[in-house]
């Protein structure tokens, strides 16, 4: 299952049935769990944990050093769960020091070409970033957001659960949970809840019906914000979601997107 013309270092971790295509380099950090197939001339460096059922295609680069010079070769780690598919150019570095000294992604998340998440970033399940989606450092994503072509996240933005953001999108705020993003740099906004997506994901008519109650408010009410949740409260039914949304955006440190 491993190519000869492969470069696995001593000490990396490989189970039995790992699939290692031709040219690829493995560094002496790396476990790489159950079913995991590595394409041709993809790098794989660093201290760096991939679990099961994996795909990772040729010449994407998984685990090299950050892009923060900062960085002086300490012990910092990239965590890759399950059932990921990282296509062909993307890149994904591990946490530092002076941030959270990991980098994590969940299961089920696809990056396609050229997608890059850099240190410290935290990815949940289900994520998809599309071609040339960028995270700059310390980003979360939250589980079944959607980012478009060519988007790019500030750093230390967080992106909710559900959330949809439009290619070419420059992102310097939290986007809400459920909402949809689009716009050029000097207008970012949010443009509606993400109804088809939800619909997709199975969210009942009336779970839809109390977010989109909820996002009139939010976004449309032109009350401040403070006065906005407080209305939410009162007015609501307090459904998982409707507390997910307030929730994330009392704890939001960069301000939320409207």
């Amino acid at each position: 299952m491993i190519h000869p013309s492969a470069a696995i270092q001593q000490g990396a971790e490989l189970d039995n049935d790992v699939e290692i295509g031709p040219g690829v380099f493995i560094g002496p950090h790396v476990r790489i769990g159950k079913g995991t197939r590595v394409g041709p001339n993809a790098v794989i460096d660093g201290w760096t944990e991939i679990g099961q059922d994996n795909q990772i295609f040729h010449l994407a680069s998984v685990g090299g050093i950050p892009q923060d010079l900062k960085y002086k070769g300490e012990e910092t780690w990239l965590k890759i769960g399950d059932r990921n598919i990282i296509r062909e150019f993307a890149t994904l570095h591990p946490g530092t020091v002076t941030g959270d000294n990991e980098t994590t992604v969940g299961n089920g998340n696809l990056f396609m070409a050229y997608s890059h998440v850099a240190h410290d970033c935290h990815v949940g399940n289900g994520v998809v970033m599309a071609n040339g989606a960028t995270l700059a450092g310390h980003v979360r994503v939250d589980d079944f957001a959607i980012l478009g072509g060519l988007c790019a996240i500030h750093q230390f933005v967080r992106i909710g659960a559900h959330a949809m953001i439009g290619g070419g999108t420059m992102v310097g705020q939290d986007i809400p949970p459920f909402t949809i993003v689009t716009g050029d740099r000097k207008d970012v906004k949010l443009r509606g809840l993400n109804q088809v997506g939800l619909t997709r994901r199975g969210f009942s008519e009336d779970k839809i019906a109390t977010l989109k109650k909820a996002y009139r408010i939010l976004v449309l009410s032109k009350l401040r914000l403070v006065d906005a949740l407080d209305r939410i409260r009162q007015e609501l039914p307090q459904t998982e979601e409707v507390k997910q949304l307030v929730s994330f955006i009392e704890q939001s440190q960069r301000g939320i997107c409207r």
